[in-house]
C-alpha cells in the first residue's frame, strides 16, 4: 500500500513539470504538405482560389492544454458584457465583472475557440496569419485609401487640433500619412489602415484621436498603445492619451524613437507604427494572432507575457477587415503570405465556438454523402456563418453530430479531406448498409501442427462493407481453436 502511495505521487509529479519545460524553440515549415493533416483540407481549399499565396506552419512546440492554461487567467482575455454565458467566465466572484468598462473576463472554451487556428482557416479570416511587413511592391496608395473605405478618414486631407487649441489643416490625406508611416517603420501600410479601423472606428470623433479629451488637448493615439483596462471612466483612453504624451514614463531613447509626444497625427501615426513593428512585428510577432497570442519564442523572453490586445476575438475581426480591404482594393490575387501556428496534443476537431448550443446536436457518427450540387459548408449552424467550401452530389463524409433543434437544422460534418463544418441537414443522406457479396479466407495451407498457430487473413467485397464485424467460430475446437486476442 505504501509502495502504490509513492507511484501515485511521483506520478503526479511528473505531468505538473513536463507541460511547464519547453524543451524545444518553435520551428517555421513552409508548405501544406508540412502541416497536420487536420489543417491541409483548409489550406487545400483556400489555395485553390488563391494559387499565390504561401503558408506557412509555425510549430510553437508548444502543449496544447498547457498554452490554453496560460492564456485563461483572469483578465488576460476579454468579451463584451453583452456576450452570453457561454462566452464568458462564470467563475464566483468573477462573473460579469468589468475589467474594462464594458468588458469582462472570457471562458475558457472561447479562448480554445479563439486560439485554434482551424476555426480560421477560410478566405476571410485567415488574415489573421498574415505577414505585416511593409512590401513595396504591393503597398501603394490607392489600396491604402481603399481601405479606409467606409470611414471618415477616406480620400480625406487631415486636420488636427494643438495643445493651445489652434487647427492645423494639413494638404496630405490620412491615406498618404499612413503609407508614409508604413515606410518608415517597415510595417505594411494596409495593416496600419486595418487597425486604425479596429481600434477607433469610423469616426474622427474617437476619443483617442479627437485631440479634445480634457487634461490631454492635442494629444493622438491612433493605435491606442498603452491604453491598458481600467475602471476609471474612460480609463483606457485616458492611459492610451498617457503614453501618447510621455510614454508612461519612457526614456528619451525611447520617446525620440517613437516620436513621443504624439502631438500631430502625422506623429501618432507613424511613430505608432514604429512601436508596433519594433515592439511585435519585427521580434517575431509579425501576425495579429501571434501579437494577440504571445505563443513564439522569437523574442527569448517570457511567453504568454506580450500581449497587445485584450478582446479574445481581435485577431478574428481585425483578420475581417483586413479581407475587405484587400478584397475592395483587388489585391487578393497577389502574392500573400501566412505564418500559422500548430501546437502539441491539439483536439482532432477544431474547437466549436460557443455561439453553437450543443444541446441543437446529438453526437452521431453516421457514413453520409451530400444529395445535391453547389452545397456550402459553412464555419456554423446559420447561413450567416461564413463558407468553407462548397461540395457536390455524392460527395462522402461523416456526420459527427445530428442537428436537433427546432426549425431550420444543421448537421456538423467532417468531410473526407478532414474539412469540419456544418451542413443543412435536406443535403445529408446517410449511406446504405452495404451487404457483403464476398468473403475469401487466406491461409498459407491448411495442415498445420499441434501447438502451431496462423493468422488468418479476410477480405470482405465489396469495400464499403468492409466495416462489418468479422467473428471466428472454429467447427471443433477439440482440433482447432480461435484465439482473438493475439497481436501480430
Amino acid at each position: 500500500m505504501k509502495i502504490l502511495k509513492k507511484t501515485i505521487f511521483l506520478s503526479v509529479l511528473i505531468l505538473c513539470i513536463i507541460p511547464i519545460s519547453k524543451v524545444q524553440a518553435s520551428e517555421k515549415k513552409e508548405g501544406i504538405e508540412n502541416f497536420p493533416s487536420s489543417y491541409r483540407g483548409y489550406l487545400e481549399e483556400i489555395q485553390k482560389r488563391h494559387p499565390n499565396w504561401k503558408f506557412t506552419a509555425l510549430y510553437t512546440n508548444l502543449d496544447w492544454n498547457y498554452t490554453i492554461s496560460q492564456e485563461n487567467q483572469f483578465g488576460k482575455n476579454l468579451v463584451p458584457k453583452n456576450y452570453g454565458d457561454a462566452w464568458k467566465n462564470t467563475t464566483p466572484g468573477q462573473y460579469n465583472v468589468e475589467v474594462d468598462k464594458g468588458w469582462v473576463d472570457c471562458s475558457r472554451s472561447a479562448v480554445e475557440y479563439s486560439m485554434d487556428p482551424r476555426n480560421f482557416l477560410n478566405e476571410a479570416r485567415i488574415f489573421q496569419f498574415e505577414t505585416l511587413s511593409y512590401d513595396a511592391s504591393t503597398n501603394n496608395l490607392n489600396s491604402v485609401d481603399k481601405i479606409l473605405y467606409g470611414t471618415e478618414f477616406y480620400n480625406r486631407k487631415v486636420s488636427y487640433i494643438q495643445e493651445n487649441g489652434n487647427t492645423i489643416n494639413m494638404n496630405e490625406t490620412y491615406a498618404e500619412l499612413i503609407l508614409k508611416g508604413g515606410q518608415t517603420s517597415k510595417v505594411s501600410p494596409y495593416h496600419l489602415a486595418s487597425r486604425i479601423k479596429q481600434e477607433v472606428g469610423p469616426f474622427l470623433s474617437h476619443s483617442s484621436i479627437s485631440g479634445t479629451v480634457e487634461g490631454f488637448r492635442g494629444l493622438y493615439n491612433f493605435y491606442n498603445i498603452g491604453a491598458t483596462s481600467s475602471t476609471e471612466p474612460m480609463g483606457a483612453i485616458k492611459n492610451g492619451l498617457r503614453y501618447a504624451r510621455d510614454g508612461k514614463g519612457a526614456s528619451e531613447a525611447t520617446k525620440s524613437k517613437y516620436l513621443i509626444p504624439w502631438n500631430t497625427k502625422e506623429k501618432a501615426i507613424t511613430g505608432g507604427g514604429i512601436f508596433i513593428g519594433s515592439s511585435y512585428i519585427n521580434v517575431g510577432q509579425n501576425t495579429i494572432y501571434l501579437q494577440k497570442f504571445d505563443v513564439n519564442d522569437d523574442r527569448n523572453g517570457t511567453l504568454f507575457t506580450h500581449q497587445y490586445m485584450t478582446n479574445v476575438l481581435a485577431p478574428s475581426s481585425e483578420g475581417k477587415i483586413i479581407y475587405n480591404g484587400y478584397k475592395n482594393s483587388g489585391l487578393l490575387e497577389t502574392s500573400m503570405s501566412f505564418t500559422i501556428p500548430v501546437y502539441n496534443n491539439m483536439p482532432e476537431i477544431p474547437v466549436q465556438s460557443p455561439n453553437i448550443n450543443p444541446n441543437d446536436f446529438l453526437e452521431d457518427y453516421t457514413k453520409a454523402y451530400c444529395n445535391g450540387n453547389n452545397v456550402n459548408i459553412r464555419t456554423g449552424p446559420s447561413t450567416s456563418y461564413e463558407i468553407i467550401t462548397t461540395i457536390n452530389r455524392d460527395a462522402k463524409m461523416t456526420r459527427i453530430a445530428k442537428g436537433i433543434s427546432n426549425g431550420e437544422r444543421w448537421d456538423k460534418v467532417i468531410l473526407e479531406n478532414g474539412i469540419v463544418g456544418f451542413i443543412y441537414s435536406t443535403y445529408v443522406s446517410e449511406l446504405p448498409n452495404i451487404q457483403i457479396q464476398k468473403i475469401e479466407l487466406k491461409l498459407d495451407n491448411t495442415t498445420l501442427q499441434k501447438g502451431e498457430t496462423k493468422k488468418l487473413q479476410v477480405t470482405i467485397s465489396p469495400a464499403e462493407a468492409s466495416d462489418h464485424k468479422v467473428i471466428y467460430k472454429s467447427s471443433n475446437t477439440n482440433v482447432a481453436t480461435i484465439d482473438d486476442s493475439r497481436k501480430y
